[in-house]
């Protein structure tokens, strides 16, 4: 069974779609950080739709991998000629695979940081795009201040320095762009943060401005960021998944995505150099996005946030085994009707309860296998983001706020390292350290967890918010995730 490549591609079964344009002639127009799966299965998938249609072959996208981990992916795209397989699992069983060609190029800045500055300053490259996580923007989670004690900023920040970090990577090609008068390209987040274009903004021009304040100023005057809100639902590949696309499809691809059927893309229509013509592959151009994006935060995210901690400590593994569950299933459209919902804006054109029901299905496709580990990860860049907020909106309003201090909760358990049968949890966490010892500390300290300001601010010292939250830590010590559950239900 031959290796996914250019070579190969017609040797595929006629099952796997392949791209029907020629890759010889896409050239790069758009620079990516953080070639994840989920820009493979959105951001990518969009650009190929528009080459099978013979557009936008001039927006070929030139991945970059920072980190050092990232040279796994850059051997595998080396391998494959950019090439990977992207397969949709339907929730009837239904898999439809496709080869997506419009990622032509990789290159690892650890080995070549050169090489990546002088990609982005050609004029041929008009979006710089980025899915880099929450925690790729190095903001303080309470301040919301650019971290400039990070230690790779600091080496970057040093004289004549050759950049680690995607900001020293984008504000070097921005500062030779200026100097040898090529306008600015866009630079386009594409990451879970609300207001993510903003929040990109500031946290890129802040650096620059550290590195040389006139560049900083003419960053924030000259380079758009538009906003934009994402989502599909996309596991971690597994090598079950790289076994079944070989034993189904006649696919040996080492690194192959799989996502829900579900895409939307909504994006801010600021592109000063020009963009794909989007609209013509699903994307949403609107001029504002907050309220888009805050549906899919405040519910969406809000939610896996709500079911992956009691899932797990319940004993549940994957996502679609608790939203099968109708306890968990009721508790999640309950905190969407009484929390999460009340502080959104009128959303023209959505039906907000269909939006809601579509999510409790997606999550619960079984043939999609997400992980609640991988839900559970970097809770401290996430619930500061996406419930947090709805808590402070709450609190001021005299909303509910039960069902989010539960989440809170939950999270608080399950930072304790063991599940409910005495089994050990892996906690993954940039800050996993101290949230496990304060975790450790709550039996004695019931508010050990939430004593921390960094990623709670000043919630500790809300008698309202912390009675709702110790109702649900007791429970959840004294009877399990299952009782604390039922009992938020039965709040409604």
């Amino acid at each position: 069974m031959p290796q996914l490549n250019t070579t190969n591609l017609s040797t595929l079964p006629g099952n796997v779609g392949v791209p029907g344009y020629d890759r010889s002639q896409v050239t790069t127009g758009i620079v990516h950080f953080g070639v994840g799966g989920f820009h493979r299965a959105h951001q990518a998938m969009y650009l190929d739709r528009l080459m099978n249609a013979g557009k936008a072959l001039d927006w070929g996208i030139c991945g970059i991998g920072v980190l050092p981990h990232d040279k796994k992916m850059a051997d595998v795209m080396a391998e494959q000629d950019c090439l990977y397989t992207l397969l949709l699992k339907h929730p009837d069983g239904t898999r439809e695979a496709r080869v997506i060609g419009s990622v032509t190029e990789f290159l690892f800045a650890p080995a070549d940081p050169g090489a990546v500055i002088e990609k982005m300053a050609s004029p041929d490259t008009r979006i710089v795009s980025l899915t880099v996580t929450e925690g790729g923007y190095n903001f303080h989670h309470v301040t919301g201040e650019f971290d400039a004690g990070n230690p790779d900023v600091v080496h970057d920040l040093s004289p004549n320095a050759a950049p680690r970090t995607t900001f020293g990577l984008v504000a070097e090609a921005l500062a030779r762009r200026r100097a040898r008068g090529i306008e600015p390209f866009t630079v386009m987040s594409c990451d879970n943060i609300q207001g993510n274009g903003d929040v990109a903004k500031k946290m890129f021009t802040a650096f620059a401005a550290l590195k040389d304040p006139e560049l900083g100023a003419w960053m924030r005057d000259n380079v758009a960021f538009p906003n934009s809100m994402v989502d599909r639902i996309t596991p971690v590949t597994t090598d079950e998944d790289r076994s079944a696309i070989a034993k189904e499809f006649g696919v040996v691809d080492q690194w192959p995505v799989v996502c829900e059927p579900f895409e939307q893309w909504v994006l801010e229509d600021t592109f000063p150099l020009g963009r794909p013509p989007y609209e013509d592959a699903g994307v949403q151009l609107v001029e504002d996005v907050e309220p888009y994006e805050l549906m899919k935060l405040r519910l969406l995210n809000a939610t896996h946030q709500g079911l992956c901690y009691f899932g797990y400590l319940a004993g549940y593994r994957y996502a679609h085994e608790a939203a099968q569950d109708p306890l968990f299933a009721t508790f999640l459209l309950d905190y969407m009707d009484h929390e999460g919902g009340p502080t959104l804006s009128p959303l023209p054109g959505v039906d907000l309860p269909l939006y809601k029901q579509t999510l409790i299905e997606r999550y619960s496709n079984e043939h999609v296998r997400d992980t609640l580990a991988r839900l559970c990860a970097e809770s401290s860049d996430r619930i500061p983001k996406w419930l947090v907020p709805v808590i402070r909106i709450n609190l001021a309003n005299d909303g509910e706020i039960a069902r989010s201090a539960g989440i809170v909760a939950s999270w608080a358990r399950y930072a304790e390292g063991t599940d409910e049968s005495g089994q050990p949890i892996e906690v993954v966490d940039r800050l996993k350290e101290p949230l496990m010892a304060a975790a450790a500390k709550q039996h004695g300290d019931k508010l050990a967890f939430l004593r921390n300001r960094d990623v709670f601010g000043d919630l500790v010292d809300n008698a309202r918010f912390t009675q709702a939250y110790l109702r649900t830590l007791d429970t959840l010590h004294d009877k399990g995730a299952r009782a604390a559950v039922e009992a938020l239900v039965a709040l409604d």
